[in-house]
């Protein structure tokens, strides 16, 4: 047996490969945020809005009723927050109800919701307490359930679908102490017996939501490569009792205290072949595959989150007053009030448009589960600061503080507390700018990736020179001119007493167009160093979100219109938002190539080299001694095992 590796060094390159082999490659259906970002205004693949089948809906509603009523009864989110923990008597009544099989299909005992009624739970259990929310997507969005539903056996999903559904709690273990976005480096070794029927895993996880009550793990190990096994890095469903796994530690953060997250350290831990899900080397693909919906469970919250916040701003500033009126009918307050709302109005069309269209799966969404992770949490976030301000001084206090003296305990500093984790959690918001960013600009590569590739050689340049040719004569020509330039196109949004979202859509037809011909431009200017921009690609990503959520927000307001749904508020909210967002995209737009990144670019290093220290005089750091970043050898525990499964 080979001995576990040391952690991997590898260049930027080699770390850029193993992120390319992990895509999924091809594009075999249609994509809404693809077409955007190529310049191409698709509404025909969101309009009409898509819907859920009949029993689908009656399923989702019954569930969510019965989801409610023991969270008004059971649910005591003042007392996780106090003791920094999720009752084991909440918990097992979430098992008892099925909420830990919401996406498990019924035949393995799950209740087989969609996409569109999980969020919608999690919405609904997020608001009574956001570390609820994450228990149960962890669970099922990116631990067990979701891998062996995409990549299982028959023989796994019969061995461990049933117990997801109903009895154990299942965690997803990738990041490591020195690896977080850059799975290249992955050190955790899974070394395969001389048999070939078990793998030996040995290394350390970091961050495991679930990880310290989990009955079941889903790991990402590299094995090494060796004759008769291709290697590379692979997922394997673990017992979480299996001798040698402990887990050391149980992490406390600044916000969704009641989450259990740990760190396990796995020390000669012998795992059945069987176990492997996929082939050896799929590992990474199947993560980012499943995280292609699994990342709709974190705007499903923040919508949430969003619509909390309106809620107590709407009662908050209409009781309070100031200078003998409702401090909402000043307009500096105002203006937060109407931001919330048409955000949350946004948020809510972004996320129920995706989750539609992944139950339909007629459309790849990779693109708009991202975008609706990356919008959703970075709105999200801006909802509950404005909240904290329009709540003032009673904003920054604790709920406990104000019910000790007698007023609504409303946790307005907690929800800004607990939002802050989703900007970085299942990829920050900096690495979904650049995973957005590589699959928008997809198409261009596809043509055109060889002429920039320093290591290809004339012949295969010039070959992609001719492909690029012929596919850029085809293509520029399109981006001149649009419907959007037409008076009277998408007359169907402008039904008479609405305010007018066609001017809206045809705002964002123009502006696609504008944003392929920009992304163009920078390809052709700065070619192989076009990856180093990673302001400008994250500004061509807000750009898209921005044309993304303003077309969702459209499509939904007359979709509910249409149905007799609070149609004229729809629109009007729809309105107010995209007149919002509108202002944004110029203001992205201009700093496209109006920027200070090459000043900072400057002042970074400057910083990095010393230059600053100066200063940083002045003041007294209360930080603690240690390492920046703890030692992760392999090897026996260091700690008493903290594992808490609940029973």
């Amino acid at each position: 047996m080979t001995a576990p590796s040391a952690p991997h060094k590898v260049s930027e390159r080699e770390a850029r490969a193993v992120a390319e082999a992990a895509r999924e490659q091809g594009w075999r259906k249609p994509s809404f945020a693809k077409e955007l970002f190529l310049g191409r205004f698709r509404l025909d693949l969101i309009h009409p809005h898509p819907s859920g089948a009949p029993d689908d809906v009656q399923r989702g509603e019954a569930f969510l009723a019965k989801l409610r009523d023991f969270l008004d009864a059971e649910v005591d989110g003042a007392r996780i927050e106090r003791e920094a923990r999720i009752p084991d008597e909440v918990i097992n009544g979430l098992k008892d109800l099925g909420a830990f099989g919401m996406k498990i299909d019924t035949k393995y005992g799950g209740l087989g919701l969609t996409q569109v009624y999980y969020n919608k739970a999690l919405q609904l259990a997020g608001s009574a307490n956001p570390s609820i929310g994450a228990l149960l997507s962890a669970h099922q969005s990116i631990g067990v359930p979701q891998p062996l539903k995409l990549f299982g056996t028959q023989e796994q999903k019969d061995a461990f679908l049933p117990r997801c559904a109903r009895t154990d709690i299942s965690a997803f273990l990738l990041t490591e102490p020195d690896v977080g976005s850059d799975p290249a480096r992955l050190a955790t070794a899974a070394v395969p017996s001389e048999d070939g029927s078990e793998y030996v895993l040995d290394g350390v996880k970091l961050w495991t939501t679930n990880g310290v009550v989990a009955d079941l793990l889903v790991v990402m190990a590299r094995v090494p490569r060796s004759e008769g096994h291709k290697g590379g890095i692979t997922a394997f469903v673990v017992e979480a009792d299996s001798p040698g796994i402990t887990v050391e530690n149980r992490n406390a953060f600044m916000g969704l205290r009641g989450i259990e997250n740990g760190v396990t350290r796995f020390h000669q831990v012998r795992v059945p072949a069987a176990n492997r899900i996929g082939p050896e080397g799929a590992g990474l693909k199947i993560a980012l595959t499943t995280l292609n919906t699994g990342r709709l469970s974190l705007p499903a919250m923040c919508v949430g989150a969003g619509k909390w916040c309106l809620k107590i701003a709407r009662e908050w500033s209409a009781a309070r007053e100031q200078w003998g009126k409702p401090i909402a009918k000043h307009e500096a307050v105002g203006s937060k009030i109407a931001f919330i709302a048409a955000t949350t109005f946004a948020l809510e069309a972004v996320l129920d448009l995706s989750s539609q269209m992944a139950d339909e799966d007629r459309n790849d969404i990779r693109i708009e589960a991202a975008l609706a992770k990356l919008y959703g949490s970075e709105m999200a976030w801006l909802m509950a600061d404005e909240l904290v301000q329009i709540r003032g001084g009673r904003g920054f206090e604790t709920a406990a503080s104000l019910a000790a003296r007698g007023e609504r305990a409303v946790p307005a500093e907690q929800i800004l507390r607990d939002l802050r984790i989703n900007r970085i959690f299942e990829g920050s918001t900096e690495i979904m700018h650049l995973l957005i960013a590589r699959e928008a600009v997809d198409a261009h590569l596809s043509v055109a990736g060889d002429l920039i590739d320093p290591d290809k050689s004339l012949p295969d340049k010039a070959r992609a020179g001719a492909k690029a040719g012929g596919f850029y004569a085809r293509w520029l020509p399109k981006l001149v001119a649009g419907p959007g330039q037409l008076p009277t196109s998408y007359g169907e949004f402008h039904p008479s007493g609405h305010p007018d979202l066609a001017v809206h859509l045809r705002y964002v037809e123009r502006n696609a167009r504008k944003l392929a011909r920009s992304t163009f431009y920078a390809m052709s200017r700065w070619q192989g160093r076009m990856e180093t921009k990673q302001g400008f690609l994250g500004r061509i990503v807000d750009i898209g979100a921005e044309l993304f959520a303003m077309s969702a927000s459209c499509v939904r307001a007359e979709m509910l219109r249409s149905r007799g749904e609070n149609g004229r508020e729809a629109y009007q909210l729809a309105d107010a938002f995209c007149r919002q967002s509108r202002l944004r995209v110029e203001e992205l737009f201009a700093r496209l190539w109006a920027n200070t990144d090459d000043p900072d670019r400057k002042v970074v290093k400057g910083v990095l080299d010393g230059a600053y220290t100066w200063l940083e005089e002045g003041i007294v750091d209360p930080s603690g001694d240690g390492p920046w970043i703890a030692d992760a050898t392999p090897g026996p525990a260091r700690a008493d095992n903290v594992h808490r499964p609940i029973r």
